[in-house]
């Protein structure tokens, strides 16, 4: 078959937002970025009182055709742990306990829990092991219901990651941990107290807990990556005080606007919630500079769903992205529309151009590419299409954009497949969610080329010490370098700390895991921001503190 030129262009749609923001100008934003598969969910956004915009996008349910609306109902994860940290403040305004309680005080024999205290599983300085690092829970056993016992003996007898009250690692356990606390003190479920506390009072009726269970036509279907994998539910038993909620915009933003008064706790002691402690955390919150402006913020990730709530108290700007695909777009469409309030633009990318590739230059990137040793994308060729199929994942079909560059019309993705020196194709890289990752081709017994041997370097340590630093990935995940005993390390939220080893003086490996870490300097020579190269993908984490 001959192939057809046609000259394709991208060019960048820029959202206008000169002046106000407007219900049109977000609109618009969100229309474009439904079409091109980077938004499926619902967004809420509104300024002194007033709602802008309340409208769904994309799918409820894809299978049954069912679109989302402003009523559709989502899980929201880890934002539960704001309601969490209201009941414990207002157990204090009751002075039925403080928030310098240890933890032995509430669980007897508790290892370490005479130096926890109740503030510091508030602010994940606890240094407690974050039982949802347990992958093989996560992924055989948190769809099912777990007694209280069987979740606490997930995290109760691991070593502290530090010492308390030293260094900040996000943990889920530290948020098990209050929930159980507010059933101690109070006598009741923690379910049963926030709804008569805080669900009630404010008019909260479209949200609850167990979404396993509910029976509602607005409840959302979850997806992972795209709208082709329907996913299970976590048990609410499992997510509990640390991410159990499932809600609505509209009850979300009736929970912003109590936040501006006393109805639910006292704005004197709500302000400790909105206290940075460490990592620019507090207590169920981050609170971060954004355009000169204070924001409280924090998003949530469970599986099939993800959310995020961006507040600016001084301009009573209230913004709420919930999705029912695992994705950080509610991040970033959160941060996006915050920018519009600042006078910044948004660019998207146009709709591509299909071109027609001969069926010799397609054969040669059929095979199989492996991006992880567990996860690998398996390149077809039927009916003239390619198809590619990740593992667990069904078949998408690409459309060239180029003869070596094709993109997903199903999810904002695309996929280049690069050609060796000896004219064979070697590897493909898949671009998605502004990542960049590589995937080897195997060879034909399915076999992976030898991982490289990494030779380390000895670097000075004032080179060492120009690392030193926290650096924001996406804005609740960030890497903290440090220097101990003479060798850097690297400690992600939520993990352990992690070696370096230098391979040149500013780019480094790890042992434990196949991951590098390139260190990379503004023009003055002083650390800008880093590089994190792991499973084929290149991430950059700003250098902030």
């Amino acid at each position: 078959m001959k192939k057809t030129a046609i000259l394709s262009i991208i060019f960048l749609i820029r959202i206008a937002v000169s002046g106000q923001v407007t219900t049109a100008k977000l609109d618009s934003l969100l229309n474009l970025k439904t079409a091109q598969h980077t938004f499926n969910g619902t967004v809420l956004v509104a300024q002194n009182g007033k709602i802008i915009l309340e409208k769904g996008y994309g799918f409820k349910n894809k299978k049954e055709n069912l679109l989302n609306t402003a009523n559709t109902l989502y899980q929201i994860g880890s934002i539960t742990k704001q309601f969490t940290s209201a009941i414990i403040l207002q157990l204090v305004a009751a002075k039925k306990m403080t928030l310098q309680d240890k933890l032995s005080k509430y669980f007897r024999g508790y290892p370490g829990g005479d130096s926890i205290t109740v503030e510091q599983l508030l602010t994940h300085t606890s240094g407690i092991y974050n039982y949802t690092n347990d992958g093989d829970f996560m992924r055989d056993r948190s769809e099912h219901p777990i007694a209280r016992d069987s979740l606490l003996a997930l995290f109760e007898y691991k070593p502290l990651d530090f010492s308390p009250g030293t260094k900040w690692s996000y943990s889920n356990s530290g948020y098990i941990l209050l929930g159980m606390i507010i059933e101690k003190v109070t006598g009741k479920s923690y379910f049963r107290v926030v709804r008569e506390n805080i669900f009630e009072p404010l008019g909260m009726w479209h949200s609850g807990f167990d979404f396993t269970h509910l029976k509602n036509a607005d409840k959302a279907t979850g997806y992972a990556g795209d709208l082709t994998m329907p996913v299970g539910i976590v048990d609410s038993s499992v997510s509990f005080a640390a991410g159990a909620i499932y809600t609505t915009v509209g009850d979300l933003y009736k929970w912003d606007r109590a936040l501006y008064t006393n109805q639910i706790v006292d704005q004197a002691l709500l302000q400790k919630a909105f206290t940075v402690y460490q990592s620019s955390y507090g207590y169920g919150w981050m609170i971060i500079d954004s355009y000169g402006k204070k924001t409280v913020q924090h998003g949530g990730g469970i599986t099939g769903f993800a959310s995020y709530i961006l507040r600016v108290p001084g301009d009573q700007i209230c913004i709420i992205v919930l999705t029912n695909v695992a994705s950080d777009a509610p991040s970033k469409i959160s941060n996006e529309i915050n920018g519009m309030f600042n006078g910044k633009t948004v660019d998207l990318p146009a709709e591509r151009k299909e071109i027609v590739v001969d069926t010799q230059t397609l054969k040669k990137y059929v095979g199989e590419y492996e991006l992880a040793p567990s996860f690998h994308i398996i390149i077809t060729l039927e009916n003239g299409l390619l198809q590619a199929q990740a593992t667990g994942q069904g078949k998408n079909a690409l459309f060239a954009e180029k003869d070596s560059f094709f993109f997903l019309k199903t999810v904002d993705a695309q996929v280049e497949f690069i050609t060796g020196a000896d004219g064979k194709t070697d590897h493909l890289v898949l671009y998605q969610n502004g990542q960049k990752m590589t995937a080897k081709k195997l060879g034909p017994d399915g076999s992976s080329p030898p991982a490289p041997v990494r030779k380390e370097i000895s670097v000075d340590t004032n080179t060492l010490k120009k690392f030193i630093g926290e650096y924001e990935l996406v804005p609740a995940f960030h890497i903290v370098i440090t220097l101990e005993n003479g060798a850097l390390q690297a400690q992600a939220t939520g993990q352990p700390k992690f070696t370096l080893y230098a391979e040149k003086t500013n780019f480094f490996f790890l042992k434990v895991v196949d991951a590098q870490l390139e260190f990379v300097s503004d023009p003055a020579g002083k650390t800008d921001h880093l590089i994190l190269y792991q499973n084929g993908q290149q991430t950059e984490g700003k250098k902030i503190k």
